[in-house]
């Protein structure tokens, strides 16, 4: 993220949320930053898959959307409110354009959550380089109101699932090593732990270190 980027969505959350809100996010980041920078890699062999179903509460409805022509103007505006609206909907143009797909999860019709794929490579720089058929899980987000009520397995399960009856051959995710919501959410979902890893670009390269450990399921 360069530096007018961050500046800009700093500015509106301090538009919407006020001086003293702004401050602690803002710690939270640079704690998170300088703390632990440490991410958990998971993956998942998507043939192992194939058999074992996906179902989801019929309170729950999930959709698939391979560009913005079939995403609705409503849906779009809480996808992109909750930060700078204007770098946020940049951000979805780009990576339909990318050729990633964007899946929603519904809660008795109301959009809860979301989540992108991209098949064959990654949105940024990762941390080594994916086959044509695997696919890489990214973003996810399940808003406030809905949290606690496993949402995000749900949605995880179901893409897996899916991807795996399209022939795909593994999938990729990761979680910051701070964030042990997300990390609860994957350990209900098929992924299984990889690795620890941590990666810095450089030079137009990515350098990469690997811890010896592997992360707890």
């Amino acid at each position: 993220m360069n530096v007018s980027t961050s500046i800009s969505r700093v500015s509106s959350y301090y538009t919407r949320q006020g001086f003293w809100a702004t401050i602690r996010r803002a710690g939270l980041a640079a704690r998170r930053t300088l703390l632990s920078n440490r991410m958990a890699l998971f993956y998942c062999d998507l043939a192992r898959q194939r058999s074992s179903g996906s179902a989801s509460p019929k309170s729950l409805a999930i959709e698939r959307k391979r560009n913005e022509g079939e995403l609705s103007k409503r849906d779009l505006e809480d996808i992109t409110s909750f930060w700078n609206p204007t770098l946020a909907v940049r951000n979805v143009k780009e990576r339909f354009g990318n050729g990633a797909t964007l899946w929603l999860i519904r809660s008795e019709g109301r959009l809860a959550g979301y989540g992108w794929t991209l098949t064959g490579r990654t949105i940024e720089p990762h941390y080594f380089r994916l086959g044509t058929n695997d696919v890489h899980l990214f973003d996810f987000h399940v808003f406030p109101q809905y949290r606690g009520r496993g949402l995000n397995p749900s949605l995880v399960t179901h893409i897996l699932y899916t991807l795996s009856m399209e022939g795909m051959s593994r999938a990729f995710i990761e979680a910051a090593e701070w964030n042990q919501a997300q990390l609860l959410s994957l350990s209900k979902t098929p992924f299984r732990p990889l690795a620890w890893g941590r990666k810095l670009p450089i030079l137009g390269g990515t350098l990469v270190w690997w811890s010896p450990e592997s992360p707890r399921r």
